[in-house]
């Protein structure tokens, strides 16, 4: 009997077709350290340049871990029409950004209404497609 891990195969991305992806995410999960233990939060994300990403969330860690200027990651998952799945993970050191610093007027109107704005330099880009 063949598993199913056994019978996937994966191949990286390259770093061009992960920024791809995350220009066309729009959530995302931030993945940083609360209280010692590794946690994924939801975030809303914006590709801003082409080595940047806006992320605005309502998680209070997510701020936190901005203005420390901790290293934190986001990760996004999607399914191509071909049924392939695939990954990519982007990690940067956090800076919490002011909504008047904002260019971007779907993120502007999320900080309006509460949520949090951290500019994320995409320092390390991974990602992988499953067969």
């Amino acid at each position: 009997m063949t598993t199913l891990s056994s019978s996937l195969s994966s191949e990286p991305l390259t770093r061009e077709e992960c920024q791809r992806h995350l220009e066309e995410a729009v959530v995302a999960r931030v993945l940083l350290s609360l209280r010692g233990l590794p946690a994924a939060l939801p975030a809303r994300i914006e590709f801003v340049e082409p080595e940047h990403l806006v992320i605005s969330s309502r998680e209070n860690a997510v701020l936190l871990a901005a203005r420390r200027g901790d290293v934190i990651s986001i990760q996004i998952d999607g399914l191509d029409a071909d049924d392939v799945i695939w990954s990519v993970t982007a990690t940067g050191i956090a800076a919490w950004i002011s909504p008047d610093e904002l260019e971007s007027d779907r993120i502007r109107r999320l900080a309006s209404a509460g949520a949090t704005t951290v500019f994320l330099p995409l320092t390390v880009v991974t990602g992988q497609r499953e067969h």
